[in-house]
């Protein structure tokens, strides 16, 4: 296995058969996984609350819909 050193980045290197880069920092990969996580839950949090609006909506429409047919 041939790695040669990313200039000006201590934890890359890139392997000299593949041409992959690969990083040796496990931390900050930890780190990136957490962070990378967290935003798919808040995306995921983001479009439940979207979708109970919309179902706000229709319920408030079918209200006035309602009130205005009983009128």
């Amino acid at each position: 296995m041939n790695h040669l050193k990313v200039k000006d980045n201590d934890h890359l290197y890139r392997d000299v058969n593949t041409g992959a880069i690969i990083n040796t920092d496990r931390s900050s990969f930890e780190k990136y996984k957490k962070s990378k996580q967290k935003f798919q839950s808040m995306e995921q949090d983001l479009d439940y609350v979207k979708s109970e609006i919309s179902e706000i909506k229709f319920l408030l429409k079918q209200i006035v819909k309602s009130n205005d047919s009983n009128s």
